[in-house]
């Protein structure tokens, strides 16, 4: 397990706070357990939202696939991330739940401001302020071959274009002031200003003016959401966002991580508390911690079949590998660099920035422990950030947020849509039992359960 817990807390404890993520069909899901149910069916989501708000977690979190991934030029039934559209989904979700946020991932590339704030405006208002909107961006032309205006951007524009986009939607959610609607029935002055939503918004990606259809929200705008670990990133959150998605859940990785975010925010006259980092993080249980490890070995066998392991392998080696056998060693050849892929609209191949190195590296691992090329993506593909008895794993999360690796988690179980039901039975009440996590919702907004206020127009850089 990530970190070493610790049971101590100085002073007063900092809270936590906790979302659940619904991932889909992917390797970190096990879509084939005879537990898993539908991804696309809404009685999934709807299981899956109120097991989120009876731990009353501060929301629910969808991201986005503009695209099925392909390798080889083929979709493959282990790695599927399509879903239902993310505001359809969210509205629906609104009429089940009651204080839930809800937050989804809206790709600031191939959208344009007007339709997107409208989109989220209306959402806050039919959840009475629960929305959330994780700004991203877009990465590849292949992605883009969806839209008219496939890969349109050079990557360096592309945060340039995120940035301005959401100066203009913010611009958008504030053109209606608190107030504006009067709705006055014996008078009958329903608008208290008659030029509310009047606005005009000029720079290098959009010139557009007229009057935004949807009155002020009762969030006034979305909470914002950023994910990205580039510089560019983390300096658009820093500047932007109420909370950052950090993929950093080990600790001194996540502390390291934490501690470079924050220090960004004083340059835009924001503080340590106006910015949240939530890396995202897996989970297994167990009655013991040596049963969750054994659990957490089988579900790493049922989320790497040999099929997977060598589609995962392929993403590193980029060739062709379709004939290598995943129960025999790793390749004799070396992999093939370059900026073309062999796995496309996958982010995480950027990851492999040196894919010589890291081939030596997984070589040198296979050659050490007598490991398959099976077992080594196992090894090297490993998600359960915490695994341990609900004990040890509501110590290990405490333990993250009072020592400052994080201001809390958001939850991806393996198992959909029931794979919460154990963390919020167990592990829960144990957070609660600290006095580190909320018994109850005390508030009615996201921007409540966060503790994050409103945020001016970002400065421009």
């Amino acid at each position: 397990m990530s970190g070493q817990p610790s049971g101590q807390v100085r002073g007063k404890a900092r809270q936590v706070h906790l979302a659940a993520h619904f991932p889909g069909v992917n390797n970190t899901t096990v879509w084939s357990d005879p537990r898993s149910g539908s991804h696309i069916d809404f009685a999934s989501f709807v299981h899956f939202a109120r097991t989120a708000e009876r731990a009353r977690f501060d929301f629910l979190f969808l991201a986005e696939g503009l695209r099925l991934r392909e390798q080889r030029g083929r979709i493959h039934d282990l790695d599927v991330v399509g879903r239902p559209d993310t505001f359809t989904v969210l509205a629906a979700l609104a009429a089940v739940t009651d204080r839930l946020g809800l937050a989804g991932t809206i790709n600031s590339t191939f959208n344009e401001p007007f339709e997107v704030a409208r989109q989220f405006a209306s959402l806050d208002h039919l959840s009475d302020g629960r929305a959330a909107w994780n700004v991203v961006t877009s990465w590849d032309a292949f992605t883009g071959e969806n839209f008219r205006r496939g890969g349109f951007l050079p990557q360096e524009q592309r945060y340039e274009r995120a940035e301005q986009f959401l100066r203009t939607a913010l611009e958008l959610f504030d053109s209606w002031a608190p107030g504006d609607i009067l709705a006055d029935k014996e008078s009958g002055v329903f608008l208290r200003d008659a030029a509310a939503g009047s606005f005009k918004h000029t720079d290098s990606h959009f010139d557009i003016r007229g009057r935004f259809t949807v009155p002020r929200s009762p969030q006034g705008r979305p909470v914002i959401f950023q994910a990205g670990d580039s510089d560019a990133g983390r300096e658009f959150a820093a500047s932007s966002a109420d909370a950052i998605f950090s993929r950093h859940g080990e600790f001194h990785a996540g502390r390291a991580f934490y501690a470079d975010v924050k220090r960004r925010l004083a340059r835009y006259g924001r503080a340590p508390q106006d910015l949240l980092v939530l890396p995202a993080a897996t989970f297994v249980l167990g009655d013991t911690d040596a049963q969750a490890r054994e659990r957490a070995a089988e579900v790493r066998r049922q989320q790497v079949s040999g099929a997977t392991a060598i589609l995962l392998l392929e993403q590193l080696w980029n060739r062709d590998l379709s004939g290598h056998d995943p129960d025999g060693p790793l390749p004799t050849e070396d992999p093939l660099p370059g900026e073309h892929t062999i796995a496309q609209g996958r982010a995480s191949v950027r990851m492999f920035d040196d894919r010589l190195a890291t081939a030596r590296r997984w070589r040198e691992l296979a050659e050490q422990h007598k490991l398959t090329t099976r077992e080594v993506i196992i090894e090297v593909t490993a998600r359960q950030t915490f695994v341990g008895s609900p004990a040890t794993v509501a110590e290990t999360i405490n333990h993250f947020v009072q020592e400052q690796a994080a201001d809390g988690f958001i939850l991806a179980p393996h198992i959909t849509p029931a794979g919460l039901d154990e963390f919020a039975d167990t592990v829960v009440p144990l957070l609660q039992e600290r006095g580190v996590f909320r018994a109850d919702y005390e508030g009615t907004t996201l921007r409540e359960h966060l503790g994050v206020g409103g945020r001016p127009v970002p400065a421009r850089r």
